[in-house]
């Protein structure tokens, strides 16, 4: 039983490090199509969304079915577990994608207006700790998980600064108000993704240690 356990859970992990590189390359190309104003790049991802649905429901019983049958333990259950919670994770940085994009498609039909933010360097910030966070599970990689889980508090800065941009420019431009209040969710999604790359960092922590971190600071030194 051991044997056909193991090639389950190897079968497993290719199906969850697959959807974890199918909702990195949406991330991806719903910022991209913020960035270049590229409305096909939106629409990718807007007609896509249940291709990653699918994928969850499918790990999901996948992972439901290895526990009914073999029962693992130690490791075993752990990469059970951890699975479950990431292809949690993984299903909603899809729906966070779409969200990206829907704003971005908005965006696209109105016209730009300068905006004191660079929301680039936060998107690839963010698609930076998605790609090492999904790296790390592949690798096992403890020391990246802890990289992944240092950079949390710059997004949420980022986050908090744009707020701050876009109180301000609403007062100063009320006309713009649409244009502004999308360009605040896209970066209220891109702090959820980063939660999310975070939360599966934490979870590639403790697969490998078994230790459970999700409530203790980060003093993790390179």
């Amino acid at each position: 039983m051991s044997q056909h356990l193991q090639k389950e859970i190897a079968a497993l992990k290719e199906k969850i490090i697959y959807m974890g590189t199918e909702v990195e390359d949406r991330v991806y190309r719903a910022t991209v199509s913020f960035i270049n104003r590229n409305q096909e790049m939106a629409q990718a991802v807007l007609t896509g969304d249940h291709e990653i649905d699918q994928l969850e429901v499918n790990i999901e019983e996948d992972c439901l079915k290895i526990l009914a049958l073999y029962q693992p333990v130690a490791t075993d259950l752990r990469f059970i577990i951890a699975v479950l919670k990431i292809n949690s994770d993984l299903e909603r940085v899809g729906d966070l994608a779409v969200g990206i994009a829907e704003h971005s498609s908005f965006l696209i039909d109105h016209p730009a207006i300068p905006i004191a933010f660079d929301m680039t360097a936060m998107m690839h910030t963010v698609e930076s700790m998605l790609t090492r966070s999904i790296e790390a599970l592949v690798n096992l990689d403890v020391q990246k998980a802890h990289r992944v889980r240092s950079e949390d508090d710059r997004v949420d800065a980022m986050n908090r600064e744009i707020y701050t941009l876009m109180r301000e420019e609403l007062a100063k431009d009320p006309e713009h108000i649409n244009i502004l209040l999308h360009n605040l969710s896209i970066s209220r999604h891109l702090e959820r993704i980063a939660d999310h790359a975070t939360n599966i960092a934490e979870d590639v922590i403790y697969l490998v240690s078994a230790e459970i971190i999700r409530h203790s600071p980060e003093v993790f030194e390179d």
